[in-house]
């Protein structure tokens, strides 16, 4: 009996030793996944950068690689970057649009707002046409 114990045990053990290992040197890859999954990691990662103090446009790339959509200017020297992810699909046309994605604003790089809030600061800082 004590045996049965022993190797179910070890079996556990190993199992999770496994999974550890996989989930450390296979890490999730979005351009891998379908776009059902991809949105709702792009979502759960984007949630998460709401906790972060600093986050740099390179780390967002590199987790969720390229946007969906891109916007950006230069104003005074300062590099204005509004970065769309989609994270809910809207209509099933094939087509990325805005009211689809969650927009991540970045000035000089440097994440600084999300949602309506990049919205409404990209706007605001945005130069205008003459």
């Amino acid at each position: 009996m004590l045996r049965i114990f022993a190797l179910l045990f070890a079996g556990i053990a190993l199992y999770f030793i496994i999974v550890a290992g996989i989930l450390r040197f296979y890490p999730d890859d979005p351009e891998q996944m379908n776009w059902q999954i991809r949105e709702a990691f792009n979502a759960k990662y984007i949630q998460s950068l709401e906790q972060e103090p600093k986050v740099l446009q390179q780390q967002v790339i590199e987790r969720l690689g390229g946007p969906d959509i891109t916007r950006a200017y230069r104003k005074d020297g300062v590099v204005y970057q509004l970065l769309y992810y989609r994270t809910h699909r809207a209509i099933a046309d094939g087509i990325t649009t805005e009211d689809e994605c969650t927009p991540l604003l970045f000035i000089d790089r440097q994440l600084v707002a999300i949602g309506n809030e990049a919205i409404d600061l990209y706007e605001q800082q945005r130069p205008s046409a003459h």
